[in-house]
């Protein structure tokens, strides 16, 4: 079952902003729930008991110590403290993240009175009685305190908390094994359906079948002008499919699909288009290009559609395009492939 651990995470606030940053991020990746109280100033009973009923439902507990020690409570005990002595009492797993050499902190991030230090360098003596390890900049402790969780979660497992939903009874168990069939069924129908066309098509024109299409075919003249001539093409729905499906594999555009019919029907009529040529050859200069007739070039794909195979889709930049249905690919293969 997926748990995510609750650690609180315990500063001042001021001086360690950006080494917050870093070490919630690093829980995050770890797939924790960070929590912390730092922005609220303890400063009556009613805060201190919703700190300390956050730690209690806390799995783990982790303390940055920079240059301050930060503000105090009326008995002169700094709330940061605080929270770590209660984790203590409570026997929550602890990792304490200390500066190493406080020496090396701008001034503005250091305790200014004697007092201050003092009580700084007494309680980081307190935190080095447990597990400690040292930081020097904001990225180096968010590393430290993800190979430190790593650690931790492994040598000392929590409760955790699990979302509502992942919690299984016994109707849920019973549900899920329903589910499982009904997906395995399914998943047997798909196989099916790689390799058979769909219900209703044996009624359809389809393989050796022949379709006679318009082609219009612009040739150039001798004298640099343009003559549009009609011409029909009769060729069977597999030649027709052998020649589109391999540019088929990855999506299409509608007009990429056009130029590919019309490819093939160029292909098809290509005889019949030099005999036209050579016995006008006085007008004809040469052909410019070959054009499926746009009706019979919508029939033609909704026929393949309607066979199953190819299919419409919307690419990542929402346009539409056409592509291969699965039994599209298994009859491109039949087709194409080169049998031993």
């Amino acid at each position: 079952m997926d748990k995510r651990y609750q650690v609180f995470v315990s500063s001042t606030y001021e001086d360690l902003q950006e080494e917050r940053k870093e070490v919630m991020q690093a829980l995050l990746e770890l797939d924790c729930i960070p929590a912390g109280m730092e922005l609220f100033p303890a400063s009556d009973e009613d805060q201190w008991t919703l700190i300390k009923r956050i730690i209690d439902d806390s799995d783990y507990y982790i303390l940055i110590l920079g240059g301050r020690y930060g503000s105090l409570n009326q008995d002169g005990i700094g709330y940061t403290e605080m929270e770590y002595r209660y984790a203590l009492d409570t026997k929550k797993p602890i990792l304490a993240f200390l500066y190493d050499d406080i020496g090396r902190i701008p001034s503005d991030k250091t305790e200014r009175t004697d007092e201050g230090k003092e009580k700084l360098k007494s309680f980081r003596e307190l935190a080095q009685m447990k597990m400690a390890k040292f930081w020097t900049n904001p990225k180096d402790l968010g590393g430290v305190v993800s190979r430190s969780m790593v650690n931790l979660i492994k040598n000392f497992p929590a409760v955790g908390w699990v979302r509502a939903d992942n919690i299984i009874d016994e109707k849920s168990i019973r549900e899920i094994i329903k589910l499982q069939q009904e997906n395995e069924e399914l998943r047997s129908k798909i196989e099916v359906n790689k390799t058979q066309a769909p219900s209703g098509t044996e009624d359809l024109a389809q393989g050796e079948d022949s379709i006679t299409t318009t082609i219009l075919v612009r040739f150039i003249l001798t004298d640099g002008l343009i003559d549009n001539v009609e011409m029909k093409v009769k060729v069977t729905w597999n030649c027709i499919f052998e020649f589109i499906s391999p540019h088929m594999i990855n999506e299409v555009k509608n007009l990429q699909y056009k130029e590919l019919i019309s490819d093939c029907m160029n292909k098809y009529a290509k005889n019949m288009i030099r005999r036209e040529l050579n016995s006008n050859r006085r007008y004809y200069h040469n052909v410019d290009s070959v054009t499926v007739d746009d009706q019979d070039f919508q029939k033609i794909k909704i026929q393949f559609r309607a066979l199953g195979l190819i299919k419409q889709i919307t690419n990542k930049s929402d346009l539409s395009c056409w592509i291969l249905t699965d039994f599209g690919d298994y009859i491109m293969t039949k087709l194409i492939a080169n049998k031993k």
